[in-house]
């Protein structure tokens, strides 16, 4: 029998309706609150900051502002959402009580959830892929901004700063929805559903790693419009440090997406470690529990060297130190290997969980156990392992250390073993087996073709040689996609696909998901074949206009990039409609074997009322059934 006994009565001064403060707190008040603190800030250090001073405190009056500024919003926006009540309470001695925590999880709130700081990994997992798809949206708006400039030789209606400033938006922007796009949305909603688990190790870790990435976009946004990242992505001091205020903005967007990947990579490594279900040996796991893993365990000791970069360059740009400065003792050198220790490893974060996402449909749509699981897990061990020691290849150029060019054009090439191991996995799955040709099967296909072309020109930009005359050029901006988006996006789709039936309760179109897969892949190859084309003719990157002579090759990518933006804009109606009318889905449509297609749809709160006992690996296809 239930009373209400669990709460005080409501006292004289309060009526019995009043919500308590963590029931009153959503993404409402989180921006309203980060916006009046920001102001707030804004207005006093303006007041308080001379404007004429002569001690080193007081210089460059402005970026102190902005920089305060973008912290009160931090602090006001994690306080809005209500990230800051558990910890405050812990520290009151007087923890969340069990009402507390159900109001949490989200249990009987309907849509309401998912614009609060809730703790149930599905509903963050959904959350992750509703922002994923806007930051992508964001992205390819800019993108085609950037094609649409370059279809004419003498550049078009944007100005050479503002277009610097549109390519370092789009660059940084994409790099984040690219390491989110498999480990967020999947990595939360599926992965602890796979290895049998009932929730993440740590629920609030969980939704503060979200709403930390949430709370870090308007800083960029801000940016645009205060100057712009006109460095590029990489955003490379000192130069940096002597551009516009908006450089601020991407010096705190860089630092809160960096601890929301310290957080969730400290969470999912704990969940898959601590939390399997019993008889879940390690070679029981499925294959996308290794990517996952693999992805985070890198992304820890990688991404909070790019978090201390970027503060040393705030300290730069607002008290005048000279971590960067070469006339102060700093080095430029320095900022360079901060940046490509966490931008190499950065690279494998993005793929190494779309590979193992595509392994993990592998079995299911050719119905035969995969190909060599341990040789999956040593080619996963062996880039990542590798991936660590490759980054100064990307510093050739710039005259650090020139004695240690040959030992990381070796490391470099090395790393084409393990990945030749992975494509073995897939090919050797594919092979002879009864082929179920759905999209998620074909985007196998794709990131075989994708992969061998972008592994194959990273070889000969590993060459020192050759990437003197290569580097800086459009063939290496060329190269980077086919392996983030012909490879690692490619992977995304397919994960989208395959998981959309168990996240939301409908089966994905398969008409749409077909169209905008052939409009993806086309669009693709054409596009990014005549870049490849121009930065081997010689055209440089990162230009608003160009010779004559690369006309056509651009023109051709321009139409790619058309044809891309068509599949994507498919793919969104097909999420929009499939999401709100499409066929309800069976439990497991496609017959698979792994523990998320066990669970009902919708998935109950807690995933399993009797927790899973695992007893043979989850790739037993074609075996006789015990």
């Amino acid at each position: 029998m239930t009373t209400v006994m669990d709460r005080p009565a409501a006292s004289a001064g309060h009526t019995a309706s009043r919500k308590p403060l963590i029931e009153r707190l959503n993404i409402v008040t989180a921006l309203v609150l980060g916006a009046v603190s920001s102001v707030v800030v804004w207005q006093l250090a303006l007041k308080l900051l001379p404007q004429d001073a002569d001690t080193a405190f007081f210089f460059n009056r402005e970026d102190k502002i902005m920089l305060l500024a973008l912290i009160a919003w931090f602090v006001g926006f994690m306080t809005g959402i209500g990230a800051l009540i558990g910890p405050f309470r812990w520290l009151m001695g007087k923890d969340l009580n069990h009402d507390e925590n159900m109001f949490l999880a989200g249990k009987e709130q309907g849509v309401k959830r998912y614009f609060r700081y809730t703790t149930d990994h599905k509903v963050v997992g959904i959350q992750y892929l509703v922002i994923t798809i806007i930051i992508f949206l964001v992205g390819g708006i800019l993108a085609m901004l950037i094609r649409t400039n370059l279809g004419h030789a003498q550049g078009g209606w944007i100005e050479p700063q503002t277009y610097n400033a549109i390519v370092g938006w789009h660059g940084i922007i994409m790099i984040v929805a690219t390491i989110i796009m498999v480990t967020g949305p999947f990595g939360n909603f599926i992965m602890p559903i796979m290895i049998g688990a009932r929730d993440m190790a740590f629920p609030r870790l969980n939704a503060l790693s979200f709403w930390l990435i949430v709370a870090a976009v308007p800083p960029v946004f801000i940016s645009f419009f205060t100057g712009g990242i006109t460095t590029g992505w990489s955003a490379y001091n000192p130069l940096a440090s002597q551009s516009a205020l908006g450089m601020n903005g991407y010096i705190a967007f860089i630092c809160i997406f960096a601890i929301s990947t310290m957080v969730a990579g400290a969470n999912i490594t704990t969940t898959v470690v601590k939390m399997r279900a019993k008889g879940m040996t390690w070679n029981r796991t499925p294959i996308f529990i290794y990517g996952v893993v693999a992805s985070v365990a890198l992304a820890l000791p990688a991404f909070p060297v790019f978090f201390l970069s970027q503060i040393m360059s705030g300290l730069d740009r607002a008290f005048a130190t000279s971590f960067y400065n070469v006339a102060g003792g700093g080095s430029g050198w320095l900022y360079e290997n901060l940046f490509w220790i966490m931008g190499h490893p950065e690279v494998y974060v993005i793929l190494i969980p779309s590979v193992a996402a595509l392994m993990e449909m592998a079995p299911v749509f050719t119905r035969r156990p995969l190909f060599s699981f341990n040789l999956a897990i040593m080619g996963i061990a062996g880039i990542s392992g590798l991936s660590v020691l490759v980054w100064a290849h990307h510093m050739y150029i710039s005259g650090w250390a020139p004695l240690l060019n040959a030992p990381f054009m070796l490391t470099t090439e090395l790393i084409s073993i393990p990945t030749g191991m992975l494509f073995l996995v897939l090919i050797g799955t594919l092979w002879r087996g009864r082929l179920w040709m759905t999209m998620p099967l074909m985007s196998i296909f794709a990131l075989l073709w994708n992969f061998m072309i972008g592994g194959i020109t990273g070889i000969y930009l590993s060459d020192v040689p050759a990437d003197a005359f290569l580097h800086g050029s459009m063939y290496v901006t060329a190269h980077f996609h086919y392996t983030l988006m012909g490879a690692g996006l490619t992977g995304a789709l397919a994960s989208l696909v395959y998981w959309f039936p168990k996240m939301t309760g409908r089966m994905f179109d398969k008409t749409l998901s077909w169209v905008s897969f052939w409009l993806v892949q086309i669009g693709f190859n054409v596009a990014f074949m005549g870049m490849f084309m121009v930065g081997l003719a010689g055209q440089p990157r990162r230009v608003e206009s160009y010779a004559e002579i690369f006309n056509k090759g651009n023109l051709v990518t321009t139409i790619g990039a058309y044809t891309i933006m068509a599949g994507m804009l498919v793919l969104l109606h097909g999420v929009i409609s499939s999401w709100r009318s499409g066929v309800k889905a069976p439990m497991n449509p496609w017959q698979a074997k792994t523990l998320e297609w066990t669970v009902a749809n919708p998935v109950p709160l807690e995933n399993f009322e009797t927790l899973p006992v695992i007893t043979s690996d989850p790739y037993g296809y074609g075996k006789a059934q015990s």
